[in-house]
């Protein structure tokens, strides 16, 4: 769960709680396969002369790369959450720096979604959500998107219901 029950309402309930779409887990998982494999061939092709060093360096080299083109973009989608719950929409993102956002659901005006072929494909979208004040808050690659529509929809009637 991406929010702990401390940081919740009094009454306030999670509808929903989910990471963006693992899509964005394709190509590091595809770098990291390569890098493997250039890591083996780069060990096999060292001379035995400047080894063990060459070994460690070739090491080096791929830790390096693993780091930065695997591992900060697979903490970056296990940072990424949104979170639903019967109030207002909670986005949290950021490794070291965190950065959040807290949509009310009363100032939801429109909630739309986008999916392009790969994200029909996928099962995600992009879901909008439209305020009188200002820019709408779009939450790319959310799992099931139309289900979360479907969900932040009811929650609007049922908030517009409450306040009659």
């Amino acid at each position: 769960m991406a929010i702990s029950k401390d940081q919740l309402g009094r009454d306030e309930s999670i509808v929903a709680s989910m990471h963006t779409h693992a899509k964005a887990m394709v190509v590091p998982a595809l770098v990291a396969i390569l890098l493997g494999s250039l890591l083996g061939f780069a060990i096999a092709f060292i001379p035995t002369d400047i080894q063990p060093w060459g070994t460690y360096v070739a090491i080096g080299i791929f830790v390096l790369f693993f780091v930065w083109l695997v591992l900060v973009p697979f903490l970056r989608w296990l940072t990424t959450t949104y979170t639903i719950t019967d109030r207002r929409v909670i986005t949290r993102r950021g490794i070291i720096n965190k950065i959040g956002h807290d949509l009310p659901l009363k100032r939801i005006n429109n909630v739309n979604y986008e999916r392009s072929l790969s994200d029909r494909i996928l099962g995600c979208g992009t879901l909008i959500f439209e305020t009188a004040a200002g820019q709408p808050q779009t939450l790319p690659d959310v799992p099931h998107v139309e289900r979360v529509h479907v969900m932040v929809t009811e929650l609007l009637f049922a908030s517009d219901d409450d306040d009659d």
